[in-house]
C-alpha cells in the first residue's frame, strides 16, 4: 500500500491464545466482541475479568466461546453480535495535531481525536496505539478490534517511523549508542535506524524508526542523551504512510484493497469478495476466462 511520503519536517503482552481459527464450538468471546467493534481485545478481556460480560445470563470467563444464538450482555447492555459481526472493516489514517489527546474522555477538557472522526452507526472507533498530546502525526483508527489487537501486539514487531527535531549537539558516538541501546527506567530500548533529515546549527531533523510503542519512547531515548526534542511527528506505521497532503485534523480512509492488504499482513482474512472470472469469446471462436 503506497502513499506519498510526508515531508521531512514533520506495552508488552503475553502470547495471544486466540490466534487459532474458530472451531465447531464457536469463537472466543473476546475475539467476537473485538471483531464486532466493542473495544480492543485487551480492554474486553479486562471487562470479562471484572464480571462485566454475561454469556446467556451468566458471568463469562476467559476462554468461554460464543456460538450463534448465544446471548451476550456487555456492561449491562445486550449486544446483537450477529448484526455487528457482519460490518465491513474500516480503517482511517488520522493526522493528529499537537494539543489533541487520543482518548474518549478527558477530565481536563482537552480536545479529543474521536470528536473529529465520522460517526459510526454500529460499533465504535478504536485507536491503534496512541500519541501523546505534544506529538503530531499518523494515528490509525479502525472499527475492528481484532485488527487493532493484532497491530498493537508486540509479537508483530511493526516498525514506526518518526520525524524528530532535536536541540543539541549530536555526534556519531551518540547516534551509535541510541542504535545499540540505552537503559531507560522501564528497560532497555533502541532505535532501529537514525537518518539525518536536514536542519542547521543546533536544531536538526532526523528520521528514526523503532519497533515498539512504549509511552513517550522516542522522546525518552533522545532525552537519555541530554538532548531536547522540540518537535515530533509520526510519519509511518508499518506499511501505512502519512499522506503528504493530509492536513492536521483530517483523515484518509483506506480503500478496500488497501484495507485487505493490511488485514492479510497480520494474518486476518481479506474481506473483499474475490472477483468471479469473466468468460470471453476469442476471434477463433474459443472461450477463455479473464
Amino acid at each position: 500500500m503506497t502513499h506519498p511520503k510526508h515531508p521531512k519536517d514533520q506495552n508488552s503482552d503475553p502470547p495471544n491464545p486466540d490466534s487459532t481459527a474458530a472451531s465447531g464450538d464457536g469463537e472466543r468471546i473476546q475475539k467476537v466482541l473485538a471483531h464486532a467493534g466493542l473495544a480492543s481485545r485487551r480492554e474486553i478481556e479486562e471487562w470479562i475479568k471484572n464480571g462485566e460480560v454475561l454469556l446467556n445470563g451468566n458471568p463469562a470467563k476467559l476462554g468461554d466461546r460464543w456460538k450463534e444464538g448465544d446471548r451476550l450482555t456487555v456492561r449491562g447492555r445486550p449486544v446483537n453480535v450477529e448484526k455487528r459481526f457482519n460490518q465491513a472493516t474500516r480503517v482511517l489514517i488520522y493526522h493528529k495535531p499537537t494539543g489533541e489527546v487520543v482518548t474518549r474522555r478527558d477530565p481536563e477538557g482537552r480536545p479529543l481525536i474521536f470528536t473529529q472522526l465520522p460517526r459510526l452507526e454500529i460499533g465504535r472507533w478504536i485507536s491503534i496505539g496512541r500519541l501523546d498530546i505534544n506529538t503530531q502525526g499518523l494515528v490509525l483508527i479502525t472499527n475492528n478490534g481484532e485488527l487493532a489487537n493484532k497491530l498493537m501486539h508486540p509479537s508483530q514487531q511493526i516498525e514506526r517511523e518518526y520525524a524528530v527535531r532535536v536541540l543539541g549537539q549530536i555526534g556519531e558516538e551518540m547516534i551509535e549508542r541510541l542504535k545499540k541501546g540505552v537503559e531507560l527506567d522501564d528497560g532497555p530500548a533502541h532505535f532501529e535506524t537514525i537518518e539525518e533529515a536536514g536542519g542547521e546549527g543546533a536544531n536538526r531533523w532526523f528520521h528514526v524508526t523503532l519497533k515498539e510503542g512504549r509511552n513517550r519512547i522516542v522522546r525518552r531515548l533522545w532525552e537519555s542523551q541530554n538532548v531536547a526534542v522540540s518537535r515530533l511527528i509520526r510519519i509511518r506505521f508499518g506499511s501505512i504512510v502519512l499522506p503528504a497532503g493530509l492536513k492536521a485534523r483530517n483523515h484518509y480512509e483506506l480503500t478496500p484493497a488497501e484495507r485487505d492488504q493490511l488485514l492479510v499482513s497480520v494474518g486476518l482474512p481479506p474481506e473483499t469478495p474475490p472477483r468471479k472470472p469473466v468468460r470471453v469469446r476469442m476471434n477463433d471462436g474459443r472461450w477463455r476466462s479473464k
